[in-house]
């Protein structure tokens, strides 16, 4: 007890034992759900993709569909105007005054609605099909991004959000309203130019309702682009809320929280639903005006229509041919106006999406560059080392830290929280870059190595450790890829795992629950370091992997550590005695440097 007295003294003097902040979860999630708000609130003006890039991702298969699907809605939007000219025939052919004639003439006009009927049924047929593409890419591409992208740019929230909502309005943007906005603006130029070549007069008199038609449709546009970014924004930051309150639970109802996490979630569900009754009064206001447009031409075409028999000679079949392609091609227009909103909401969801997808982080664990060792001694060295957290750019972390650490030894790191110990771990694991300096493996740059292999010869364990929603051999399993279940039982029996194990009903097949929720402390961090050493690596990192623990479950978890330290490089960051009387070398770590350095017996 004297001895541990005397360390923790030691440790004291220049430190103090780490404390939680009083901040919550949900707090926590609304202040980053706000910074994110805040950022996007600044690239509002550019927030969206130019159209033809949300086909970026087409393959040659998905091309041919496309100019097959194109032709296909031309041909489909061309049969409206081409049944106004069969529509003219046939009053035309009522109009007869030999009754005979009449039933001949109709019976032909009705064989030519069959034979187009059947035209536009054939050239309904084709769809898309790159959503899931799309959906893919960006999970691939988020996991290959760095530490600091996750830090800086996006949460958990964001993410669920874009892979569930956005692909959908993406999806919704590049499919079936592509289709139909072709089919559409076919009728509309096919109406026209049947109308012109029927009785020009009165279509350049009816042209006159195609500029406030046109006016209504850009404002719908332009007003649904800006709501729909706003909108997902705030759906976004709610989503957020609602992952981190309810991944926390047991937090949040041991703080009785549950009252602000509602009252938070209701702020961001509040702004989403003003943004949604903006859109949809812009949108309701832009095809009222529309179809006001519409009506008011009906009248005009009508009466025009009348003088045009009395003076130019028309007949009934052609007025009527000319109203009907015109108002087919207007009204066509105007139900076009819609898709401008699908394809407006499909381009400002893209933005983020697309960002994320073509951006190349600074450490990427996806490229295949870089040295691959034989095998590796396991001497770390970090040379003069510059380092701030992305983060928190102008606070320094270490202003020329250096230290070294022999292959096979045990190094203790301690010191008071904030002082530097958990970014050494981060550091020689990789997810972050110093500014400057080196961050050595057996005498070769970190960064000349390759990272998916060299991360593969490191395991690490926290202090929390992280479980996945899965069996306990699926999560020992995650720590080598295609390990054989004999494997996963020799990890367990060498982290003191495998009594607990047996024990259970179910053994490895037992489900450890969401976060390992159905686990105890110990338990679940004896499975993490099971999951740590499976893979066989030369160096062990281990964050205050005791700290969280009561004295028994210390215990059992230290004796495991102390069998899977043996001829390992390994790195602990502790506060208790127990963790590091047996370590080779001790460095008490103060504002990012080394201050005191020794041995437990030496202190």
């Amino acid at each position: 007890m004297a001895d541990e007295s005397g360390l923790n003294g030691n440790i004291n003097h220049y430190g103090e034992a780490t404390a939680s902040t009083s901040r919550t979860p949900v707090e926590d999630a609304e202040r980053k759900s706000e910074q994110s708000e805040e950022k996007k609130g600044e690239e509002e003006v550019i927030n969206t993709v130019p159209f033809y890039k949300l086909f970026a991702f087409a393959d040659s298969k998905d091309v041919i569909l496309i100019v097959v699907g194109t032709i296909a809605a031309i041909v489909n939007g061309v049969a409206m105007p081409l049944m106004t000219v069969l529509l003219g025939d046939l009053i035309d052919s009522f109009g007869q005054s030999d009754n005979k004639n009449t039933v001949r003439v109709v019976s032909k006009v009705a064989l030519n609605f069959v034979y187009l009927g059947i035209g536009s049924g054939v050239a309904s047929f084709f769809r898309e099909r790159q959503a899931s593409r799309i959906r893919s890419l960006y999970l691939k591409t988020i996991l290959r991004q760095d530490v600091a992208f996750f830090d800086m740019e996006t949460n958990t929230g964001e993410v669920v959000g874009r892979m569930s909502g956005d692909t959908v309005l993406i999806q919704d943007a590049m499919g079936e309203k592509v289709g139909k906005f072709i089919q559409l603006i076919a009728t509309f130029i096919g109406g026209f130019v049947i109308a012109f070549l029927k009785g020009w007069l009165l279509t350049l008199v009816m042209l006159t309702s195609i500029p406030p038609m046109v006016a209504s449709g850009a404002a719908i546009s332009i007003i649904v682009t800006k709501m729909a970014s706003r909108g997902q924004a705030a759906y976004s930051v709610a989503g957020n809320i609602v992952e981190q309150t309810i991944g926390s639970i047991r937090t949040v109802a041991s703080f009785t929280g549950e009252k602000q996490a509602v009252s938070n979630y209701n702020k961001s569900i509040t702004k989403a639903y003003k943004s949604g009754v903006h859109e949809g009064l812009a949108t309701g206001l832009g095809l009222g005006a529309v179809m006001f447009v519409i009506f008011a031409s009906y009248g005009l075409a009508v009466w025009y229509g009348g003088k045009l028999i009395v003076e130019k000679g028309y007949t009934g079949g052609d007025v009527i041919n000319v109203i009907v392609a015109v108002l087919t091609g207007s009204m066509s227009l105007g139900q076009a106006s819609p898709c401008f909103g699908a394809f407006a909401a499909g381009q400002a969801a893209a933005y983020k999406m697309f960002e994320t997808i073509n951006r190349k982080p600074d450490i990427d664990s996806y490229d295949p560059n870089g040295r691959k060792l034989d095998d590796i001694r396991g001497d770390i060295e970090l040379r003069d080392v510059h380092f701030s957290y992305p983060a928190r750019a102008d606070e320094q972390i270490f202003s020329g830290f250096s230290l070294s650490i022999a292959s096979g030894t045990t190094a203790a790191l301690v010191g008071q929280s904030g002082s530097g110990k958990s970014t050494v771990i981060s550091l020689i694991e990789r997810f972050y870059d110093p500014q400057s300096g080196e961050v050595l493996i057996d005498g070769i740059n970190l960064k000349e190595l390759q990272l998916k292999w060299i991360r593969g010869k490191i395991g690490l364990v926290s202090q929390e450790p992280v479980l996945f929603a899965s069996s306990i051999k699926e999560n020992i399993a995650y720590g080598k890829e295609g390990a054989t279940i004999d494997e996963i039982r020799a990890a367990a029996e060498l982290a003191n795992a495998a009594k607990f194990i047996d024990k259970l009903p179910q053994g490895l097949d037992t489900l450890v629950g969401e976060h390992g929720t159905q686990m105890s402390g110990g338990q679940k961090q004896r499975v993490a370091i099971a999951r740590a050493i499976l893979k066989d690596p030369r160096i062990l990192l281990l964050d205050e992997a005791t700290s969280a623990l009561d004295a028994e479950s210390e215990h059992v978890v230290q004796e495991a550590l102390d069998r899977v330290m043996v001829n390992r490089t390994t790195v602990i960051v502790a506060h208790r005695l127990s963790t590091v009387r047996n370590a080779d070398m001790i460095a008490v770590i103060h504002r990012g440097k080394i201050v005191e350095k020794g041995t437990h017996l030496l202190n």
